[in-house]
């Protein structure tokens, strides 16, 4: 190894650089550099007091991390260690997610610009990021207290306002609402606050006054302000964009890499006043100052999708430094992946106009199955859209309801299993636990979780095999409880309700709807029980529930159990399923039309 770097010539850079090698291989390395003479090798100088250079200058301390790079350079956070790993982009690596504050997270994430409908590229960064906040909350203890920001002003939006003439403030206004509707739609808990950009343009303009003072900043003559990115040197590029090329501007830039923090107004665009002249705000310099007013100089946790990385976030993170003076402003930046139709590489995108809106989406899936399409895959990866997945995801979902009913009804005794193997029951519903737990304390790992879960079940339906009789086979009622309770609130704390008891749009109608299906089941059950009953059939028998093999109704009351067997027909389509099991029958919804819904709207 030692001969194949000295005739390569590599620098110490390149070697930290790539991590490739630990800190003990690379003191390791040193020595024998030094003890080049007695091994008759002709290394270079320069990998000698190149590695004691970096060896000096990136020495650990017990308070802080060092990357690869002064410009990536993190420290890590003193506080509350939460148990968990999560994936830092700022690091590119998993990081123990430590909190400032015992049990309480602050979040921010960046909202929608509402110039038209929300698609389910952003349903699938919202509704990722809402299961991490609901693991965080709901499995781990931890209090979140989220901010997200409504871009209610910009170029999109003054352009979709000029093609329809109408006010830009209208049209925020308008999509603002319908992405509200949708998020509830998809089950998406609402953050601590929405907080719009044209609500606070006094405090944008105080804090571009402040990063001007700071010297990082500067004002042209035609009306805008950019920030200057020299002014920061190697730290520009903490998420690793710095080579990219930067937003479109005038020619009043010093560098092509400097953002816009203040627009100098333009005809029929709205404006407000600022020491620079009237205009509007750039559009990083929103999500840093909102932040900021809330948060302060200190941030746990900023998401958002992975394509936000370069440059709003970048930009974000250096605004946010120079206003503040500080080394490092957001300890964790999470990214979720891009949403693909199948066989596209490109995202969804209203700009590439490849796009399902949510509403289209939600007229053919429920939002169960989006949930359980989402938690199919890790939240940083890419997903692949298509029937097939959307497929998927519903079977997964049926299997999971499935089960729920059936061990609910050999709980109530209206199924009849040979006996149970307790134990190992109980053994597996342990184990699913601490793995479950496990995987999402480990970047959040839902499909891990998911397997895990979807495994207890197998092992569940392996046990609940029905049969028309039981010989004095004994009964584990309380088992099934304990795996029911157990897979009814994981899933609930992943958004998913398996038993639809806290669907967003529950009205005391709905209820009322659930009573009279109650009752035309049992009305059904007791005229299938006369059908099939026959003469000399005892009370005991009866008692049983269970029915004779192959018996056949009466020919006066054949007509009676073609009608019950219609109606049983009839209600799937309807998003009813009645299952008959022996003299008893159980009933469930299986699907929740779009039509009832509005109708309850």
């Amino acid at each position: 190894m030692l001969l194949k770097f000295a005739r390569a010539g590599l620098s110490a850079n390149v070697l930290f650089h790539e991590q490739k090698y630990s800190w003990v291989t690379m003191r390791y390395f040193l020595t024998r550099v030094r003890c080049a003479s007695e091994l008759r090798l002709n290394c270079r100088l320069n990998v000698c007091s190149g590695l004691l250079r970096r060896l000096k200058e990136c020495s650990l301390s017990a308070s802080r991390t060092v990357c690869s790079d002064t410009r990536t350079r993190w420290i890590k956070p003193s506080g509350f260690d939460t148990g968990i790993k999560t994936y830092n982009s700022l690091t590119k690596q998993k990081e123990p997610l430590i909190l400032a504050q015992e049990r309480i997270a602050t979040w921010y994430s960046c909202g929608p610009t509402v110039y038209d409908d929300s698609h389910l590229g952003h349903a699938c960064s919202y509704v990722r990021f809402d299961i991490l906040q609901r693991i965080l909350t709901r499995l781990f203890g931890i209090n979140v207290t989220h901010v997200m920001v409504i871009t209610d002003i910009d170029d999109k939006i003054i352009k979709r306002g000029l093609e329809e003439n109408i006010s830009p403030v209208v049209i925020a206004r308008m999509y603002e609402e319908e992405f509200k509707k949708d998020m509830l739609d998809l089950k998406v808990l609402p953050p601590t606050v929405y907080m719009r950009v044209t609500d606070n343009v006094p405090g944008i303009v105080a804090f571009v006054e402040r990063i001007v003072r700071n010297g990082h900043a500067y004002a042209t003559g035609q009306g805008n302000v950019y920030f200057d990115t020299q002014s920061i040197g190697s730290r520009y590029g903490k998420l690793g964009g710095a080579g990219e090329p930067g937003e479109p501007g005038g020619g009043d830039k010093k560098d092509l890499r400097d953002f816009a923090l203040w627009k100098a107004a333009k005809p029929l665009e709205p404006s407000w006043d600022s020491p620079w002249g009237r205009g509007r705000p750039g559009w990083h310099i929103e999500c840093s100052t909102i932040a900021s007013s809330v948060f302060g100089s200190q941030l746990d946790i900023h998401s958002g999708g992975i394509d936000l990385a370069f440059p709003h976030h970048e930009n974000e993170i250096a605004q946010c430094d120079a206003y503040h003076k500080c080394e490092q402003w957001a300890n964790y930046f999470l990214h979720s992946g891009h949403l693909h139709l199948k066989g596209s590489a490109e995202k969804m995108s209203k700009s590439l106009r490849n796009y399902i809106t949510i509403k289209d989406f939600l007229n053919s899936y429920t939002a169960n199955e989006f949930r359980l399409f989402c938690l199919l895959t890790k939240y940083r990866s890419a997903i692949d859209y298509s029937d097939g997945s959307l497929s998927q995801a519903r079977s997964t979902l049926a299997t999971l309801s499935a089960f729920m009913h059936n061990a609910q009804a050999y709980m109530q005794g209206c199924l009849q299993c040979p006996g149970v193997e307790e134990a190992l029951l109980w053994e597996r519903l342990a184990a699913t636990r601490a793995g479950v737990r496990a995987a999402l304390a480990d970047d959040f790992d839902t499909p891990e979780a998911m397997d895990a879960i979807m495994s207890l079940v197998h092992h569940g339906n392996c046990q609940l095999q029905p049969v028309s009789k039981v010989d004095g086979a004994s009964r584990s009622p309380a088992v099934f409880g304990a795996i029911l309770s157990y897979i009814s609130d994981i899933m609930d704390v992943l958004g998913v309700d398996l038993l639809d008891r806290k669907d967003s749009r529950a009205t005391d109608s709905s209820a009322v709807l659930c009573n009279v299906v109650e009752q035309l089941v049992h009305f059904r059950s007791e005229v299938r029980n006369f059908a099939l009953s026959a003469e000399g059939r005892s009370s005991q028998q009866q008692e049983a529930g269970s029915l004779p093999q192959k018996l056949k109704p009466r020919p006066d009351r054949a007509a009676l159990l073609q009608v019950c067997d219609d109606l049983r027909k009839d209600l799937v389509p309807l998003g009813v399923q009645i299952t008959d099991r022996g003299t008893h029958s159980t009933w469930e919804i299986t699907q929740q039309h779009r039509e009832f819904r509005d109708e309850e709207r």
